[in-house]
């Protein structure tokens, strides 16, 4: 696999690092950047998460993808990993950015997820090539900077009181990078670090809108009676959506009047469902979420 190389002031996405503290001189990266600037989230977390994270970040990432928001992070196990696979699942763009030489994936057993990210036109990158003097205490912390630097706002979605992901949470406030974290269980020690941060005035992530509410201030505009505009993101889903808007409920029903096939209406309302954009009544009944 080709490496290339790149100084973040050469490219419109990654001229943002210009404006971070400690500056990578030179970036390495397999796969594609984006040409210009787009909207990015950084997805953060637990190695060792648990159910309850993987929901949430894998949802999340899925949902930014489908609207062509670029998803970056560490390329480490747990949440990071259901991040990239959930941009990935939702045809998305993700980034993994490295603690380590260009060359060397880490962890190996993440060589697979990698060239599926740059196969969907996503990249890996590091700011090492091998033969570099790594210290993994201090490499793998010094990438942080650069995966909260390249994006709009981190979200950091499970994290212990002390975590490499309260570090990145750190790196974003000093960047004046808008700043979420998915409150928990407070029994429980990978939420520890996601409350103090929502104590200390991160926002409570709680649905993807949370995020997209910052990122498209006007992706839920409104009629002047309060009755939402009735749109999907992509035709097939608008037609299913305006359909149920009119009082249709039958899933055979909407099929004959906007003259769609089942196979593409189950994958329709399929997404639909999943976005939280409507509910299942039951054999084959469906109403507006």
């Amino acid at each position: 696999m080709k490496i290339n190389q790149i100084l973040p002031q050469e490219n419109e996405f990654t001229e943002v690092l210009e404006d971070i503290a400690l500056m990578p001189k030179i970036l390495y990266y397999r796969g594609k950047l984006p040409e210009k600037r787009v909207k990015t989230v950084a997805i953060v977390g637990a190695r060792r998460n648990t159910r309850y994270g993987e929901e949430v970040a894998y949802r999340l990432a899925f949902e930014l993808a489908k609207r062509g928001v670029v998803v970056v992070s560490g390329l480490a196990f747990g949440i990071d990993s259901i991040a990239h696979k959930g941009a990935l699942d939702g045809g998305g763009v993700t980034i993994g950015v490295l603690g380590t030489e260009i060359e060397k994936i880490y962890p190996r057993e993440h060589e697979g997820l990698a060239e599926k990210m740059i196969e969907q036109g996503g990249a890996v990158i590091s700011e090492y090539r091998l033969g570099a003097k790594i210290f993994p205490k201090t490499t793998f912390l010094e990438r942080n900077r650069i995966v909260s630097g390249l994006a709009d706002v981190v979200v950091v979605v499970e994290a212990a009181e002390r975590s490499g992901s309260l570090n990145t949470a750190m790196h974003a406030l000093e960047q004046g990078k808008d700043l979420l974290a998915v409150p928990g269980d407070i029994n429980r020690p990978l939420s520890a670090g996601c409350n103090a941060l929502i104590r200390q005035g991160a926002n409570p992530y709680t649905k993807p809108d949370d995020v997209l509410d910052i990122l498209f201030p006007n992706h839920r505009n409104k009629k002047p009676h309060g009755q939402l505009l009735i749109f999907g993101d992509n035709d097939e889903e608008t037609k299913v959506l305006k359909a149920l808007a009119e009082g249709l409920r039958d899933g055979e029903e909407i099929m004959a009047k906007i003259k769609m096939e089942t196979t593409e209406f189950n994958q329709t309302i399929t997404m639909l469902e999943i976005k939280g954009n409507v509910r299942s009544l039951g054999a084959n009944k469906w109403t507006l979420g």
